[in-house]
């Protein structure tokens, strides 16, 4: 099977609906999906927690990380749950769904491939909460969320890559980006994504920065923008100009903008610290 006729594969695949999840994806969605509902109470949470080990070990890392911690370490999920707060925990365990796309992948370079998409997440997911409390005004945990989410469809594809030999190599037709389209509308379905998320997710790619930047799709074009890592899959982004030649120049001056650079940086490490595998 050829390069093309992989990616048809694959496309047909999701257009029909056959999203094949790995085993520890499926654990962390229906555990997500129990803590989304409105009577799931703290004592559930917590049960919910400690039935999935990864998650009560990430939960106590992020709970102990220099941005929740205070100096004061703990070594139990309970104490944890309750210092990060309901909020985190919903995060955490998307963040660790997501991040479990690329659990299965055997090749080498696929799995670089998939660690560097995952730091570009993090990046990308830190940034948006803070831009959105600082510039664009959107909630910031759905904009944390958002970007969390915003390359399922890549983290989907880079894991049905290794059965599909060089299906990643340089594509000039851009092929991988077509696939990923359609991959990403029916992961998202399948995810049960918020509308609202997973509209500005599939408009990502192809949009314009609005001035001033006030939508969620704003907030992930600039959180894209500003992320050192950049994702491996597509187009590499251009250099960022000096803050001086660009539009947030009219929003926000260059130290504070450093600021937000440097507190997202915090965000990205302690979120990265409790979730890389």
């Amino acid at each position: 099977m050829n390069r093309l006729e992989a990616y048809g594969d694959i496309a047909a695949r999701a257009a029909r609906g056959d999203i094949r999840f790995p085993t520890s994806v499926n654990a962390i969605l229906r555990l997500q999906q129990a803590l989304l509902e409105p009577d799931c109470h703290l004592e559930d949470a917590i049960r919910l927690v400690l039935g999935e080990p990864q998650l009560a070990a990430r939960t106590v890392a992020l709970a102990n990380s220099p941005a929740f911690s205070g100096g004061q370490p703990i070594a139990n999920a309970r104490a944890a749950v309750m210092r990060i707060g309901y909020r985190n925990l919903q995060l955490l365990a998307t963040a660790l769904m997501v991040r479990q796309f690329g659990a299965r992948i055997q090749d080498a370079q696929l799995r670089a491939k998939a660690n560097q998409l995952w730091e570009h997440t993090v990046q990308v997911a830190a940034l948006a909460q803070v831009f959105a409390r600082r510039v664009t005004y959107v909630n910031p945990d759905t904009a944390m969320f958002a970007g969390i989410v915003h390359e399922v469809g890549g983290f989907y594809l880079l894991s049905c890559a290794d059965e599909y030999p060089g299906l990643l190599d340089a594509d000039p037709d851009a092929w991988p980006e077509q696939c990923e389209d359609i991959v990403t509308r029916e992961v998202a379905r399948k995810l049960a994504l918020p509308e609202r998320v997973a509209e500005a997710i599939f408009d990502l790619r192809d949009s314009w920065l609005h001035m001033p930047p006030t939508s969620l799709l704003d907030t992930l074009l600039l959180a894209n923008m500003y992320a050192g890592i950049p994702s491996p899959l597509g187009q590499a982004p251009a250099p960022l100009p000096h803050h001086s030649d660009s539009a947030l120049d009219y929003l926000v001056d260059e130290p504070s903008l450093h600021r937000m650079i440097v507190e997202a940086g915090e965000i990205a490490g302690a979120m990265g610290q409790a979730l890389l595998a």
